[in-house]
C-alpha cells in the first residue's frame, strides 16, 4: 500500500511540479518578456481579436424590449403580463401586512381596512410555530418578531416579509413542477441541468442587470430576480426526493390502480414530502438573501435600510437593520425546518368536536385579528406599535465600533498588514502575472489530467472565453481573491470540522456557530467588516471567509464520521495512536468529502465576491456592479458568465478529483 502511494505521488509530482514551475516563471517574467520583445499580446489579449459581445447583447436586449413580437402580442406585453401576475399578490400581501387596503389613487384614495396589527401578525407566527413543533418554537417566533416591533424595524421587516411570502410559493411551486418534469423525462433533465448550473453560478448581481432592463425599477423586478435565484435548488431537491421514494411504495400505487397523475400527486409526492420541505427551506433562505440584494433595484425593506446605512457610513443604523435581518432569517429558517420535519398528528375522532375544538389556533388567530381591528379604534397602539415605546441600539453599536476602532486600531492594522504583505499581495502578483495564452493551455492540461479529454476541452474553452472578452486581468484578480479566501476558510474550517467529528460537545457548539453563519444573509457580513477594516481586498477576504467557511466544516465533520468503523478498529488493533489514526486512516478515507467541501466553499466564495464589490474590490464582481449602476446588460451578462465559468471549471475539476479519490480507495458507487 505504501509503495503504491509513493508511486502515485511520484507520478503526480511529475505533472504538477513542472506545471507550477513554468506558471511561476511565466508569471514572474511575462512583463519583462513583453518589454524586451515588444509583444504586448503576451500580457493582453489582442484587441482586434476580442469577442465584442457586450454591444451585441445590449442591442439584442434593446430589440427584445422594443421590437420583438410573438404575433398576437409583443415581448413587452409578455413582461407586463408577468409583472401584473406578480404585482397583484404582492400588493395584497403588502397591504395586509403594512399598508392597509384602500380604493382609488393618490389624493382620491379612500381607506377601506387597515393592515393586520402587529399583535395579530405575531400571534399568527406563534400559532404556526406551535403547530409546526412546540411551545419553544412558538416562543422563538414571538421573541424574534417582538424584537422587530420593539426596536423600530417593524415596517421595513413587513415589506421584506411580503416579498418573501410571494417569492417563496412561486419559486417552490415552479421548482417542484420543473423537478417533476425532469423526473419523468430524462431528456428534459439533461437539457435543464446546464441551465441550473448557470443559474446557480452566475452572480446574483448579474440577474439584476437584464431584469432591471426588462421589468424596470421596482419591487416586481426584484421579485422576478428573487424567484430566478431561489428556484434551482428546489428543482434539484425535487429530482433527488422523487428518485429517493422506495420502489415498494411506487409498486403499491400501481397495484391499487392509480393513474400516472394519481401516482405522482397522491403517492410519490406525499412520500417525498419531508425531503421536498428541505427544498422549500432553501427557497426561503435564498429568497430572503436575494430580496435584500434586490433592494438595489427597488425591493425596499430591511435590505434597503442596510444599503443606505452603508452608503451613509451610518454604523448604528446599518448594524440595527442587519441584526433585524438576522432575527427574521433565524425565525423563518427554524419555522421552515420545523415544517420539514413535522410528524402529522394522530387521526382523532372529531365527530363530537366543534370547529373551534378541531382548529383552536386558527380560531385564535381570527379572533385576535378581528379583536385588534376593533380595539385599534380605541387604542391605536394595538394596531401600530407606538414609536414612543421603540428602543434603539444604534448609538450603542456606534459606540462599540468606535471603542474597538480607537483601542484596537493598531492591532487590526497589524493583522491586516501581515496578511497583505505575506499572503494577499504575493498571491495577487502570481495570478495577475499569468499570461492569458498559458492560462488557457494550463487549464486544458489540468482538466485533461484530472477528468479526461472532455473536461480538458471544457476547461480550455471556458478559459478562452474569459480571455477573448477582454476580462483576463479582472478574472485573475477574482481567482486570487477566491483562492486566498478559500485557503483561509479551509485552514480554519477543516480543523474545526475534524474536532467536531471527534468531540460531541464541540460538535454542538461548532454546529450552532455554523448554523448561525449559514442563516445570515450574505449582505450582513459586510457591515462589521467595513466598520472594522474599512474597504479593500482584506475586508473582502474576511467577509468571504465568514460566508464560505460552513461547507468546509460540515464536509470535514461528515467525512471523518463516515469512515468505516472496521477500518478504525483495525487501526486500533494494530496499535495506532489517536494521532496516527487520524492522519493515516480517517483523513485519507475522508479525502473525497474534503474535496467536495472545498468545491462548495469555492462556489460560495465566488458568489460572495460579487457582493464584496461594494467594499472596493477590483475584480469581475466590480464589473458586474458597474454594469448594474449603468444598466448595461451586455457588460453585466458577459462579466457574470465569466464568474460562472470560473465556478464551473472549479466545480468540474474538484468533482473529478473527488471521483478519482473514491475510485482509488474502493469507495466508488
Amino acid at each position: 500500500m505504501n509503495l503504491l502511494r509513493r508511486i502515485f505521488l511520484q507520478k503526480a509530482a511529475l505533472f504538477w511540479l513542472p506545471v507550477f514551475a513554468v506558471t511561476w516563471a511565466l508569471s514572474t517574467y511575462s512583463f519583462p518578456l513583453y518589454k524586451a520583445l515588444g509583444a504586448r499580446w503576451i500580457i493582453k489579449y489582442p484587441a482586434q481579436a476580442q469577442l465584442h459581445l457586450e454591444a451585441n447583447i445590449s442591442a439584442f436586449m434593446q430589440w427584445l424590449v422594443e421590437d420583438a413580437s410573438f404575433g398576437l402580442f409583443s415581448f413587452r406585453d409578455l413582461t407586463r403580463f408577468i409583472s401584473a401576475l406578480i404585482e397583484a399578490p404582492y400588493s395584497f400581501a403588502r397591504n395586509a401586512l403594512i399598508d392597509g387596503f384602500s380604493v382609488g389613487l393618490g389624493s382620491d384614495a379612500v381607506d377601506v381596512a387597515p393592515s393586520l396589527s402587529w399583535v395579530a401578525v405575531i400571534v399568527t407566527l406563534v400559532a404556526m410555530g406551535h403547530y409546526a413543533r412546540d411551545w419553544k418554537l412558538a416562543a422563538l417566533m414571538a421573541g424574534c418578531f417582538g424584537y422587530l416591533a420593539i426596536f423600530g424595524q417593524w415596517d421595513s421587516a413587513m415589506v421584506t416579509l411580503a416579498s418573501v411570502l410571494i417569492a417563496v410559493p412561486i419559486g417552490a411551486v415552479g421548482g417542484l413542477l420543473l423537478g417533476i418534469l425532469a423526473y419523468r423525462m430524462p431528456l428534459f433533465e439533461t437539457m435543464i441541468r446546464p441551465v441550473l448550473d448557470l443559474m446557480q453560478t452566475v452572480p446574483v448581481f448579474s440577474y439584476l442587470v437584464p431584469i432591471l432592463f426588462l421589468f424596470g425599477f421596482g419591487p416586481v423586478a426584484a421579485l422576478v430576480a428573487t424567484i430566478i435565484y431561489a428556484m434551482p435548488p428546489m428543482v434539484r431537491v425535487t429530482i433527488v426526493a422523487l428518485r429517493g421514494v422506495p420502489s415498494e411504495i411506487h409498486d403499491v400505487g400501481v397495484m391499487v390502480g392509480c393513474t400516472k397523475r394519481q401516482l405522482m400527486w397522491k403517492v410519490i409526492i406525499p412520500s417525498a414530502a419531508p425531503t421536498l420541505m428541505v427544498g422549500v427551506n432553501q427557497v426561503i433562505m435564498l429568497s430572503l438573501n436575494m430580496v435584500i440584494i434586490a433592494s438595489m433595484i427597488g425591493a425596499g425593506g430591511l435590505g434597503y435600510d442596510v444599503l443606505t446605512a452603508l452608503r451613509r457610513l451610518d454604523i448604528g443604523g446599518g448594524i440595527e437593520a442587519g441584526v433585524a435581518i438576522v432575527v427574521m432569517a433565524i425565525a423563518l429558517d427554524r419555522l421552515s425546518q420545523a415544517f420539514a420535519t413535522r410528524v402529522p398528528d394522530e387521526v382523532a375522532n372529531h365527530t363530537t368536536q366543534n370547529f373551534a375544538q378541531r382548529h383552536p389556533w386558527l380560531v385564535t388567530v381570527l379572533v385576535v385579528a378581528v379583536g385588534t381591528f376593533l380595539l385599534s379604534y380605541i387604542f391605536p397602539a394595538v394596531q401600530d406599535y407606538p414609536k414612543s415605546m421603540t428602543l434603539s441600539t444604534g448609538t450603542f453599536w456606534s459606540d462599540v465600533i468606535g471603542y474597538i476602532n480607537v483601542n484596537f486600531f493598531d492591532a487590526f492594522e497589524a493583522v491586516k498588514t501581515v496578511f497583505l504583505t505575506y499572503l494577499l499581495l504575493p498571491v495577487k502578483r502570481f495570478f495577475v502575472g499569468i499570461p492569458w495564452a498559458w492560462g488557457i493551455i494550463v487549464m486544458t492540461m489540468i482538466g485533461w489530467r484530472v477528468g479526461g479529454i472532455g473536461l480538458g476541452l471544457l476547461s480550455g474553452v471556458l478559459t478562452a472565453f474569459i480571455a477573448a472578452v477582454g476580462l483576463w486581468n479582472k478574472a485573475m484578480v477574482t481567482v486570487y481573491l477566491c483562492g486566498v479566501s478559500v485557503l483561509v476558510a479551509s485552514a480554519i474550517g477543516i480543523p474545526l470540522g475534524i474536532f467536531a467529528a471527534q468531540n460531541d460537545r464541540a460538535n454542538r457548539i461548532i454546529g450552532s456557530f455554523i448554523d448561525t453563519l449559514q442563516t445570515l444573509p450574505s449582505f450582513v457580513y459586510l457591515i462589521p467588516v467595513v466598520m472594522l477594516f474599512r474597504v479593500g481586498d482584506f475586508s473582502a477576504m474576511v467577509a468571504v471567509v465568514l460566508y464560505a467557511m460552513a461547507p468546509a466544516v460540515r464536509y470535514a465533520a461528515h467525512g471523518v464520521r463516515s469512515v468505516d468503523p472496521q477500518l478504525i478498529e483495525a487501526g486500533l488493533v494494530s496499535g495506532c495512536t489517536p494521532r496516527q489514526l487520524l492522519w493515516r486512516i480517517k483523513l485519507p478515507m475522508a479525502l473525497p468529502e474534503l474535496l467536495l467541501g472545498l468545491n462548495q466553499t469555492i462556489l460560495l466564495a465566488l458568489s460572495m465576491l460579487v457582493i464584496t464589490a461594494l467594499v472596493g474590490t477590483r475584480d469581475l464582481g466590480q464589473e458586474v456592479y458597474i454594469a448594474l449602476t449603468k444598466a448595461n446588460t451586455g457588460q453585466g451578462i458577459v462579466a457574470g458568465l465569466s464568474v460562472a465559468f470560473i465556478a464551473i471549471i472549479a466545480d468540474r475539476i474538484l468533482s473529478a478529483f473527488a471521483a478519482r479519490a473514491r475510485t482509488k480507495m474502493g469507495m466508488a458507487t
